[in-house]
């Protein structure tokens, strides 16, 4: 049934059927994830479940972008592990607060709008590093507790398993879409264990997840400057991991569902989970990517979804545990396999002769980090600075002078290009100071002085015209660049021409 929902400020036509079916699968598939999220941090499956659990509501309900999952992710969990190790789960928890603090204010001064400075190239190689970091995941699943491959009959009932899954998730959706296929494919696979008494790896062959309500709990440290040293780098990288991961996932979520989600809303949301979760027994964490496409391919649109999945994690833990754990792992992988074939994007490999090769290198680089340091942000960090500087290169060439000397003998330097940091070399050596007429006009009408390295080279070549006896003028600054030079007074002399193209006043400055 088709009603119109008004959850808090999103006002949106929301599929019941669907948005609770579709957060019951994301609530399955959610469970070996946070589990094995958990362990890579060295903490209680427990910890992860609550995380989970926390995470998904609060984002739910307060994010910025309904039918984005949020949980325990594997980023937050390479950040948090060494830790563990050092000071133990208290100093987790601690942490966890704290880095939720650090995404509130990021949220509060805006700091989301630069994820308008994440170039394509850099979305492609985090999307496709991520997809195959989730493929390489569901590859362990083909082993023993002793981490060797399964074989013989094993083998070939949990590869059959899987390719029936998987079948039913591609097919399925090509009769109906009334259900979730990648639920259906679960309980269907499920059936067949159960109906065959097929003795298969269950989620409860990992860690049992058995557990009460968490329990609210004041992390147990010294409240001293000395701890908030130890967990403050913690923190801060985890809070910078988990607003990237959200908001490129925020990203992909807008362009698949063509809508439009709000970041900074998202990054406050993302921080008052952080800190819930830090007082509830969670090990914190962020977006998923992987179960955000579960729950927008099983066609989930609202915040109702999320919150289903989070209310049914929490019914799992602690009344249907003995159920869930009977769940055959091969059905999950073959979700989350589905999962790493729908998140890659398979037509970046059509870009290949279209795109610059600087672009085609940032998306390489970028999936190639994500994949063999797991780092999330250090991968898109990485890809952003590079794919600045081939900018700034780009642009530094770019710079042009036109030319020519008018009836009076004046000489004039038409400038073409930005004036900048890169471009500064070229432009000094555009002009001929020595043999140039007694006057000078540069013309800036195609171009823009943009940073302090340009006013630097404008007082330069000023000073070496003033030295052999000659003026030099500016022309056709906008009213940006006039207001640059302004704030500069003290440290460039020069002559501003009136500009009655752009109405800026004459201005010298002296």
């Amino acid at each position: 049934m088709d009603k119109y929902l008004n959850f808090f400020d999103f006002k949106q036509k929301v599929n019941y059927t669907t948005e609770i079916l579709s957060g019951l699968t994301v609530a399955i598939a959610l469970v070996p994830e946070a589990v094995a999220f958990a362990m890579i941090a060295g903490l209680d499956p427990l910890i992860g479940l609550y995380a989970a659990f926390v995470m998904g509501l609060v984002t739910s309900i307060f994010g910025g972008r309904p039918g984005m999952i949020s949980g325990a992710t594997g980023a937050v969990a390479v950040v948090l592990v060494a830790l563990a190790v050092s000071h133990g789960k208290e100093y987790i928890f601690a942490t966890v607060v704290v880095a939720g603090i650090i995404q509130i204010f990021a949220g509060i001064f805006r700091l989301g709008k630069f994820m308008r400075l994440v170039p394509h190239p850099v979305i492609f190689g985090f999307v496709n590093g991520l997809a195959i970091i989730i493929f390489m995941t569901q590859v362990a699943q083909f082993q023993d507790d002793s981490g060797a491959w399964l074989g013989g009959q094993t083998l070939y009932m949990f590869s059959g398993l899987v390719l029936i899954t998987m079948a039913i998730i591609w097919l399925l959706p090509k009769l109906t879409k009334v259900v979730p296929s990648s639920l259906v494919a679960i309980l269907a696979v499920f059936g067949i264990v159960i109906a065959f008494g097929l003795d298969t790896k269950t989620v409860g062959d990992i860690a049992s997840i058995e557990g009460g309500f968490p329990p609210f709990h004041i992390p147990n440290v010294p409240f001293t400057f000395e701890t908030l040293q130890v967990i403050f780098p913690y923190a801060l990288i985890m809070a910078g991991v988990g607003l990237i991961e959200s908001l490129i996932t925020l990203n992909i979520i807008d362009e698949i569902t063509e809508t439009r989600g709000r970041g900074n809303k998202e990054a406050a949301a993302q921080g008052v989970a952080n800190i819930v979760s830090g007082f509830f027994f969670g090990m914190g964490g962020c977006a998923m990517l992987g179960q955000s496409l579960i729950n927008i391919s099983s066609g989930a649109r609202a915040r109702l979804s999320g919150i289903v999945a989070a209310v049914a994690l929490l019914i799992f833990i602690m009344f249907g545990a003995g159920l869930i754990e009977q769940l055959p792992m091969a059905a999950l992988t073959g979700v989350m396999i589905m999962v790493a074939i729908g998140t890659f994007e398979w037509a970046s490999f059509s870009t290949f002769n279209r795109m610059p090769n600087s672009d085609i290198f940032v998306m390489v680089l970028v999936t190639l980090v994500t994949v063999f340091l797991h780092n999330l942000a250090l991968a898109v960090i990485v890809g952003v600075i590079i794919a600045a500087l081939v900018f700034a290169w780009d642009n530094a060439k770019r710079i042009r002078a036109r030319k020519h000397t008018d009836e009076n003998g004046v000489k004039h330097y038409d400038i073409y290009g930005p004036l900048f940091f890169g471009s500064v070399s070229l432009f000094a050596e555009k002009f001929d100071v020595v043999n140039d007429p007694d006057e000078v006009i540069i013309n800036f009408a195609e171009s823009r002085v943009v940073d302090m390295s340009a006013i630097e080279a404008l007082n330069k070549i000023t000073d070496r015209y003033t030295k052999v006896g000659k003026k030099v003028q500016l022309s056709h600054l906008s009213k940006d660049c006039t207001q640059l030079l302004d704030d500069a007074a003290s440290l460039i002399d020069v002559n501003i021409m009136e500009d009655p193209r752009y109405k800026v006043l004459v201005d010298k400055i002296k």
